[in-house]
């Protein structure tokens, strides 16, 4: 009750960019009970404790924005509304990333590995899977039809539970935390820490947070859908105007992940 009661939806919108400290702030606390209660499994429970203090946070916005659905006729203006719940997320996402990234750091390397070990092993399989040596089409069907899949994934657990989206994004975040820590680390054993920190967030969130920002569009499409099914019959105005709105944020976040893909394929290799 306590950190969910830190900020409510109303006033994230005012001030998105304060969601970065609390994500920051969240995901530190679960990273130390999940080392201090459970370390053996702290890389998956850290992760479960940091959804459960967002999900009241990201329950309450996605009920929000669809009585948004019902009020508002004008869907150009919808869209401007429900950016500004994006908007926090989004920094909400970048922080939980940039404590996972930190904390990979600073811990002592045998914390740091057992920590992150289950992160470390996802990240093995993706690089045995997908190898970039040069920009080419294939790679890039490949990172889009992979992001298609986590973006399903979306929907369907924001469909089925609200806010379960979190949980994909929330991991997500600490997979790629783990990617740029150890970016980082390599880079600052032949140059320095402020060399190789900067350099390693620019690579992996250049396209990251695009793709990050597609899974939270669809994630509120699929929780307001789910809302809709609850609260309005089929067939009714209301709830056709909510599956219109729900396929316009689909069809922006597939092309948000098309651009994510790009980049990833075509311009992070040109730079890295």
């Amino acid at each position: 009750m306590v950190l969910e009661s830190l900020i409510n939806p109303f006033s994230a919108e005012k001030r998105p960019w304060e969601m970065l400290f609390i994500g920051f702030l969240y995901s530190t606390i679960a990273l130390f009970l999940a080392r201090w209660i459970f370390s053996q499994y702290a890389g998956l429970v850290m992760v479960f404790l940091t959804v459960a203090a967002c999900i009241p946070l990201m329950y309450s916005t996605i009920k929000m924005e669809e009585e948004k659905d019902v009020k508002i006729r004008d869907e150009g203006l919808l869209l401007k509304e429900h950016w500004r719940a994006l908007s926090f997320f989004v920094f909400l996402f970048i922080g939980i990333t940039l404590s996972f990234t930190l904390w990979y750091m600073v811990l002592p390397q045998s914390l740091s590995q057992q920590t992150f070990a289950i992160q470390s092993e996802t990240i093995s399989s993706i690089n045995n899977s997908v190898t970039a040596n040069a920009a080419n089409f294939s790679y890039f069907i490949r990172i889009v039809l992979n992001n298609v899949k986590v973006l399903v994934f979306c929907i369907l657990f924001s469909f089925l539970y609200g806010a379960g989206s979190i949980f994909i994004l929330t991991w997500n975040g600490s997979v790629i935390a783990t990617a740029i820590g150890k970016f980082i680390q390599s880079g600052a054993a032949t140059s320095t820490i402020y060399h190789a920190a900067p350099l390693g967030l620019l690579r992996y969130l250049l396209h990251g947070i695009p793709e990050i920002l597609a899974y939270f569009v669809a994630g509120l499409a699929g929780g307001i859908i789910s809302f809709a099914v609850i609260n309005h019959d089929f067939g009714s105005d209301k709830f056709q105007r909510i599956l219109l709105d729900s396929t316009d944020l689909l069809l922006i976040s597939f092309l948000i992940i098309l651009g994510a893909g790009f980049v990833e394929a075509y311009i992070t290799p040109l730079l890295f």
